[in-house]
């Protein structure tokens, strides 16, 4: 049972988006906190089903499989619900299309890698860049409530959750391009080749 937890908490994942949107719609406090809660233990089980499957050495290719799209069905979801509801506006949009894009690229990079069986290691950069994106998210799903819990000085969640997007935009652009550049290479050493 130890060895199937990882790809449970992967599926599970994916199994809480259609509860994650539909909190996300329920009005007031409690509507906040219970989207909230839902994409924190989404994002959670996003760090422990990898710890898990690599301390029970059951990594999986259905693991392999699910993980980045269990991951980037719950961002893709919150971006474009926060766009939705005003939360996200104006230029900020811009830092959601840069991570939505970037998810994008990157799945057409790993599916066209895989053909020739070349993998395309998750950096540290691009950990910190998933790990900023989180917690923004999460600060900007918090609604009042965040803001009752973070409010000092000038800030409030939703100050802070812009300023983390924006972050994990900037960080995005970056690894994306690091992680193109090395699938561009292996494209013409392959050309090159023939």
């Amino acid at each position: 049972m130890l060895k199937k937890i990882p790809n449970i908490l992967t599926i599970g994942r994916i199994i809480i988006v259609p509860f994650f949107v539909l909190a996300f719609y329920l009005p007031g406090l409690y509507g906040d906190l219970t989207a909230l809660i839902l994409f924190i233990v989404a994002s959670f089980t996003d760090f422990l089903d990898g710890m898990l499957a690599r301390m029970l050495g059951e990594e999986s290719k259905l693991g392999e499989l699910l993980d980045p799209i269990a991951d980037k069905i719950i961002v893709a979801t919150a971006l474009i619900l926060l766009v939705m509801d005003g939360t996200i506006t104006r230029y900020e949009v811009i830092a959601a299309i840069i991570i939505l894009t970037r998810e994008i690229l990157i799945s057409g990079l790993r599916e066209f890698l895989a053909k020739g069986k070349v993998k395309l290691p998750v950096s540290n950069l691009a950990k910190l860049k998933t790990l900023l994106q989180m917690v923004s998210i999460a600060l900007l799903l918090s609604g009042d409530a965040g803001n009752r819990i973070i409010n000092f000085q000038n800030y409030n969640a939703q100050i802070i959750g812009i300023i983390l997007l924006w972050l994990s935009a900037a960080l995005t652009l970056y690894t994306g391009y690091e992680y193109l550049r090395k699938g561009i290479d292996h494209a013409i050493s392959e050309d090159n080749k023939n």
